[in-house]
């Protein structure tokens, strides 16, 4: 069992910048997952940004260029840096991981959860 613990989330205003962090428990998967997703209210679970264990990185459209996914994996530590954030960032971010390559930024392959962050963006 793989436990997740996010930290990181706040409010800050539009164009400001957050970091996200998701501290996993040891695991030892030859290949992996390990992403990012959002859910706002009202609204499904999306995929924000994956990482797998080959270091491929994969980003949903409208955080291109804003955010950048990175893991430290001495420390089995995920990272989110968001820059240039926007009001419709506004959402629970959650940190997720599975034991499997392929289809990173699908919330629906994804085995353990951690409990999220809250992110809120002001206008």
């Amino acid at each position: 069992q793989v436990q997740l613990v996010e930290s990181g989330g706040g409010s800050v205003q539009a164009g400001g910048s957050l970091r996200l962090s998701c501290a996993a428990s040891r695991y030892t998967y030859g290949r992996y997952c390990m992403g990012w997703f959002r859910q706002a209210p009202g609204k499904a679970r999306e995929g924000v940004a994956a990482i797998d264990s080959d270091g491929v990185t994969t980003y949903t459209a409208s955080v291109k260029g804003r955010f950048t996914i990175s893991k430290d994996n001495a420390k089995h530590t995920l990272l989110l840096q968001m820059n240039s954030l926007k009001p419709e960032d506004t959402a629970m971010y959650y940190c997720a991981l599975k034991p499997r390559g392929g289809l990173c930024l699908d919330p629906r392959k994804y085995d353990y959860w951690g409990q999220g962050t809250q992110v809120t963006v002001s206008s």
